[in-house]
């Protein structure tokens, strides 16, 4: 848990499917609500994978309208501390590759690679029921918390992906899921490349004493 990261540049190396079948196997022992398991997963590799590479990123690069968010997955007005902690990662990533602020190019081409999941060989799309509600959705984060850590613990990298959410509509297209779906997230996984400069990046966490409270414990 304390080696994982969101790793944003990754080796040719496959990944059999066997793999990426325990993986979800250890995964679905998360918990949920009644035990109603409400996650999907589409699992992408060699040449569907590249199908829908090749329409996201042709969509991105054109400049086409995207669909809308199939929910809402930031605040709808930003404030301290959030705000700040999303600029610092910002800044922090375009730091290292060089992006000034205002170069909207590299900035774009750099959006652009999430829909490549970033070169990993394999991509996950989790989609869930457009009629669950709000507790399901908790429960397809922990079921997401468990695949990353699953990965891991099987020598892989991963990295969990929102910016699918905004392509719902051609995803479906591709991947062929019903309208019934929509998606929550990708999730990218292989090996990662060490060598990459984005392997540099560190994301800072709150302490313990920043976000809990303690009650009723002797001091």
């Amino acid at each position: 848990m304390a080696g994982r990261r969101s790793t944003r540049a990754f080796r040719p190396d496959p990944v059999p499917r066997e793999t990426v079948e325990r993986i979800l196997a250890l995964a679905a022992r998360a918990p949920s609500g009644s035990n109603i398991q409400p996650w999907k997963v589409h699992v992408l590799a060699g040449a569907a994978r590249a199908r829908v590479v090749a329409a996201l990123t042709a969509d991105h690069a054109a400049g086409a309208p995207r669909a809308a968010w199939g929910y809402t997955y930031y605040p709808v007005k930003w404030r301290a501390p959030y705000q700040d902690r999303r600029r610092a990662l910002g800044w922090s990533l375009y730091g290292l590759l060089g992006i000034g602020k205002g170069d909207q190019d590299r900035m774009q081409a750099q959006e652009r690679r999430n829909f490549t999941f970033f070169d990993a060989p394999v991509g996950l799309i989790v989609t869930i029921d457009r009629d669950m509600e709000q507790g399901s959705w908790v429960d397809v984060g922990i079921f997401v918390g468990q695949v990353l850590l699953a990965a891991e613990a099987m020598g892989l990298q991963t990295c969990p992906q929102a910016a699918f959410a905004m392509y719902d509509g051609i995803l479906r297209d591709e991947i062929g899921y019903p309208e019934t779906e929509q998606v929550v997230c990708g999730i990218a996984i292989g090996h990662g490349d060490p060598d990459d400069v984005t392997a540099r990046l560190q994301t800072p966490r709150e302490p313990v004493e920043g976000f809990a409270t303690f009650q009723g414990f002797a001091d």
